[in-house]
């Protein structure tokens, strides 16, 4: 009978031992299994990535963790967003992910594109406004841009931009971007205004601007603006009229695009606020976006006795030529003139033997007749 009960006891107790014996397996074969996961999860994380090639990945504003695995999961950059994320969460990685447009190399692991995403500069790109452009021409600039989103709430004032390159990243709102620009105007001329001759016949800031829309559209040749900005200046102080065949147009076309042909008689004698052959001093508001050349060649114009100007040659590149009397204005504005119609019969001749030489090629190139 005890020999029973110890072997009753021996098999209890062997039965206990199974079972521990048991456990242990499942617990080292969960804990191989686990870390064999935690291994693999470690090599898809910080080992070489599928990408074959350099590629651009863009992050949206607002864009968490949480949206951007499977976004680059489906566009071929990691093999898992689960471990991308997961990874995520335990690299030594600390930030937030940034707006914008990324250049992901080839073969970068998950945690070479999350360290880019959250430590890296996103790409730049630019809107380039032109001087001498109007407030229209820059909107329509902006809305061109796909890169850049929202709407312009209203036209912005002519001449409250700065022309130049702006850079944003994409995302970025049209309006901020415009409002950037007007920033960018608005300290600029102040700056401008404060390193001003201080006896110019300007009385504000703003006078300064409107002058300085006027250069911009008169000449496109940089070196010549402060003997343009001179002769404007010159007129003012004199009492004479402005005469800027520049202010007729804007006053038509609003600066929405060119008037595409010259001026009338009947335009240079119209009666508007903007046609300073009509009005004294300036026009109610600039008819351009100037630069910050012309900025500065009203602010500090050249010193001469210089009241008129008129084109030098057929090309605007030329630049103009300058006389202190009306007699040698005209005599320059008749040079002008015998320029213009030799420059337009030499091009009308060109136009005739290039189509004279078309039609003979095509002459040539005609099959015989049967």
């Amino acid at each position: 009978m005890n020999d029973r009960k110890v072997r009753r006891r021996r098999r209890s107790s062997n039965g206990f031992v199974d079972i521990l014996n048991g456990l242990l397996t499942l617990l080292v074969l969960g804990l191989l299994v686990a870390g064999g996961i935690v291994l693999y999860g470690a090599s898809q994380f910080y080992g070489e990535g599928p990408l074959t090639a350099e590629t651009t990945f863009r992050v949206e504003a607002g864009s968490g963790l949480s949206s951007i695995g499977p976004r680059l999961e489906e566009q071929g950059l990691i093999s898992n967003q689960y471990i991308f994320q997961v990874g995520s969460r335990v690299a030594n990685i600390e930030g937030t992910v940034k707006q914008g447009d990324f250049r992901i190399p080839a073969g970068a692991s998950m945690a070479d594109i999350l360290r880019e995403l959250i430590e890296g500069n996103p790409i730049r790109y630019a809107v380039v406004i032109p001087e001498g452009w109007t407030a229209w021409e820059a909107v329509q600039r902006l809305n061109a841009d796909a890169n850049i989103t929202g709407e312009i709430s209203t036209l912005p004032a002519e001449g409250s931009i700065l022309p130049g390159s702006y850079d944003y990243v994409p995302g970025d709102t049209r309006q901020s971007v415009l409002e950037r620009m007007q920033a960018a105007m608005t300290s600029e001329l102040a700056a401008v205004w404060e390193a001003r001759q201080p006896d110019l016949p300007l009385e504000t800031p703003e006078q300064l601007l409107v002058l300085a829309s006027i250069v911009e559209r008169e000449t496109g040749v940089a070196t010549e603006r402060p003997q343009v900005a001179a002769v404007f200046v010159n007129r003012l102080r004199e009492g004479m009229r402005l005469q800027s065949d520049p202010t007729i147009i804007y006053g038509i076309t609003k600066g929405q695009g060119s008037l595409g042909r010259g001026l009338r008689r009947s335009e240079i004698e119209a009666q508007t606020p903007y046609n300073t052959y009509q009005i004294d001093g300036l026009p109610p508001t600039p008819i351009a976006n100037p630069g910050i050349d012309s900025l500065k060649a009203v602010a500090n114009p050249d010193t001469h006795d210089y009241l008129y100007f008129v084109a030098k040659g057929a090309s605007p590149r030329e630049g103009h030529v300058f006389a202190e009397t009306y007699a040698e204005h005209q005599d320059n504005v008749a040079q002008y003139r015998r320029i213009a119609a030799e420059a337009a019969a030499q091009a009308e001749a060109d136009a005739e033997a290039a189509r004279q030489a078309l039609e003979a090629e095509q002459a040539g190139e005609a099959p015989a007749a049967e």
